[in-house]
């Protein structure tokens, strides 16, 4: 297959294997690399081995800030702070995880107490300098921060969202005072909002996660050459090069922000609709992770990443601890339990012969019949010593609750389907969506595998699972608009403002200047603004577009358009109660022409030309079922058949239980349908 030379690449670092997706004349060209560490060199390789032009763009989804977080191998953090503020990281907020847990820990922050310090300032709630800066102590600050060996520094001052001078005139002394390698980050400029934890913890996140990040796009430029490269972010949009190693907490959902873009972009063009309602499942070796989309990628500003709060627009994703690796075990009750602990890329599954003795999600599949040794699993890998050794590790399990190896391995995918039907319910029903509303979108390498009896366990109707599901996140990468979010805060009464907008507009104006300023090199962007809003006396906001230009009637509209998102979320409104608009957000996008998918003319194939087979499977503790088995590669728009069947292809396998009808589209996605 030849791609256009203009055609970008989509390169996607996962923690098995590095995925690349181009779209040719012919159709999607997929490969799959291992990941390396450094995570650039499967990235070259890669492109080597897909042949592409030396000067093919490439859109990047990375792990980099993620990993950093998980494995707690980030940079050497300093805190710089105002006086009576260094306890801010340890003090947190006071909710509970667990309610029953009556000893409950939480992580070690990312800044120890010796390395968080304090300098007198302070600033009145409205901005006005109540104590100026003492920048003798910065200095001395500074002195320390060079004796300690510091990478990087936040700079976190209280109300620096009101005004910025002091945290300015800090960053400005500490960068003439320290060594040139170590960055700085300030909270005015990265998260200009207020929630003193939130805002600081992020910053620190930010700092932590940054000279890590800075070094990898910085070595995968060199190694890219004449290539230009965007990234993609949390908020599923992509950015430059510089902006993504200076703002690196932005990257932190950066791969699964991608699969979400993907699937939406997937079932506009299939279900010939702008706005399609989906539910995603993008199930790996170690997670799983769900979204519902409305017509449009949903966002969140409070997202949690290894237990740190992280205050950034990002894709509002949900994740559980079920994979294909997830490890099935017994509990001290005589409970059948399924992770959250996985056997992740190694050992990995007892099938995959490289040690793994604990049976898995993947086991028990092989056990039923539903994946087959002879058949490729993400890239490589086949399945050597599956049978034997997956059967007698999913038997030992059951033995120890009296259950035959099939009845075991039946019971795992109903307790790991179990969690993520209760993670789809969590980003549906709890938030007063109804799921048979919605098409399930199935990704990821063990995804469609498990995703038609989600669908049946809640209602719906239709599966839809793309050509390439394995790789969808890379393909998402190439739908991907260039996109930049700043906020200002505002904690101003909604009344106040209707009646005088120029605080508004203002910070409008000023949050717009930065949005201009960081996507100029990539074109002209479209603006949206939006407003965050509470009732007075309430802790947390909920976010609803504002009209441009900003007057009275722009702001009532919000109001109104507030107290009825109100009452979808939460069931409830008071338009008679006072609102207060507690931050203004604005959003530029300059937009990327979406790639060309192909599409295919009816087949006049017969559907036998595909078939590779039957083989026993079983879908329910009746028994083993004779089901056909196709190759993915060898169906064509226009072919269907019943289930059962089970489909392999290059990057996963598609199970369709009995009950179910299947049918390839012209997009070559398998509609999979009651």
């Amino acid at each position: 297959m030849a791609a256009s030379s203009s055609s970008p690449v989509g390169v996607d670092v996962g923690g098995t294997f590095t995925d690349f997706v181009v779209v040719t004349d012919d159709g999607l060209q997929v490969h799959k690399q291992p990941t390396t560490r450094p995570q650039h060199e499967a990235v070259v390789r890669g492109l080597d081995e897909m042949a592409g032009a030396d000067d093919v763009p490439v859109v990047h989804g990375t792990t980099t800030a993620t990993n950093a977080l998980l494995e707690r191998r980030g940079a050497t953090t300093a805190l710089v702070t105002t006086e009576g503020f260094a306890d801010v990281l340890t003090i947190g907020r006071q909710n509970r995880p667990d309610l029953y847990d009556l000893q409950p820990s939480r992580p070690a922050p990312l800044v120890p107490e010796n390395r968080r310090h304090e300098v007198p300032e302070r600033l009145s709630e409205e901005g006005e300098v109540l104590t100026p800066l003492d920048e003798e102590a910065v200095r001395r600050v500074a002195a320390t921060i060079t004796e300690q060996e510091i990478d990087s520094v936040a700079v976190v001052f209280l109300f620096s969202y009101r005004n910025s001078d002091h945290e300015a005139r800090a960053a400005e002394i500490l960068r003439d005072e320290l060594p040139p390698t170590v960055s700085i980050t300030r909270s005015s400029t990265l998260l200009p909002e207020y929630r003193e934890y939130e805002r600081t913890a992020t910053t620190v996140v930010n700092a932590y996660v940054r000279p890590q990040v800075a070094r990898y796009l910085d070595r995968l430029d060199e190694a890219l050459g004449a290539r230009s490269v965007r990234v993609m972010q949390s908020n599923g949009g992509t950015i430059g090069l510089d902006t993504a190693a200076e703002e690196a907490a932005r990257l932190a959902l950066s791969g699964p922000a991608g699969g979400v873009v993907g699937a939406l972009g997937v079932a506009r063009r299939a279900l010939d609709a702008d706005a399609p309602q989906i539910m995603t499942l993008d199930m790996g070796g170690t997670s799983a992770d769900v979204a519902l989309c409305d017509g449009a990628v949903p966002r969140t500003t409070e997202h949690t990443i290894a237990d740190l709060p992280l205050r950034l627009p990002s894709t509002d994703i949900h994740t559980v601890g079920a994979g294909g690796g997830s490890i099935a075990h017994v509990d001290a009750g005589g409970s059948l339990r399924v992770g959250p602990e996985s056997a992740g890329a190694e050992p990995g599954p007892v099938c995959y012969g490289r040690g793994g003795a604990e049976p898995t999600v993947t086991d028990a599949h092989l056990v039923l019949g539903r994946l087959a040794p002879e058949h490729v699993l993400g890239g490589d890998d086949t399945l050597d010593m599956a049978p034997e050794a997956a059967r007698n590790a999913v038997g030992g399990l059951g033995q120890q609750i009296d259950r035959s190896p099939e009845e075991t391995a039946l019971g795992i995918l109903q307790v790991a389907n179990a969690t993520m039907e209760r993670a789809l319910r969590r980003v549906s029903v709890e938030r007063g969506h109804d799921p048979r509303d919605c098409t399930l979108v199935p990704f990821g390498g063990a995804g469609p595998l498990h995703a038609v009896e989600l669908a049946e366990a809640l209602g719906m109707r239709r599966v839809l699972v793309p050509p390439a599901p394995g790789v969808l996140s890379a393909l998402g990468l190439l739908m991907a608009d260039v996109v930049y979010d700043t906020a200002r805060a505002v904690l101003t009464p909604a009344e106040t403002l209707a009646d005088d907008p120029v605080p508004l507009t203002a910070a409008r104006d000023a949050a717009a200047a930065d949005v201009r300023s960081v996507l100029n090199t990539h074109g002209t962007p479209d603006l949206a603004l939006e407003v965050d809003l509470r009732y007075e006396g309430q802790s947390y906001e909920l976010s609803v577009p504002l009209d441009a230009p900003v007057t009275e009637a722009a702001v009532q509209d919000a109001v109104y358009a507030f107290h009825e998102r109100h009452r979808d979320r939460y069931g409830h409104a008071d338009p008679d109660e006072p609102v207060e608009v507690v931050a203004l957000r604005v959003r530029g996008r300059v937009a990327v022409p979406p790639p060309e998918l192909p599409r295919e003319p009816e087949t006049d194939t017969p559907l036998a030309d595909a078939r590779l087979g039957t083989r026993p499977v079983r879908f329910d503790a009746d028994g083993a079922t004779d089901t056909p088995t196709y190759d993915r590669t060898a169906l064509h728009h226009g072919h269907t058949f019943d289930g059962p069947a089970i489909l392999h292809q290059y990057d996963t396998t598609i199970v369709v239980p009995p009950g179910w009808h299947a049918r390839i589209d012209a997009r070559q996605n398998v509609r999979i349908e009651r």
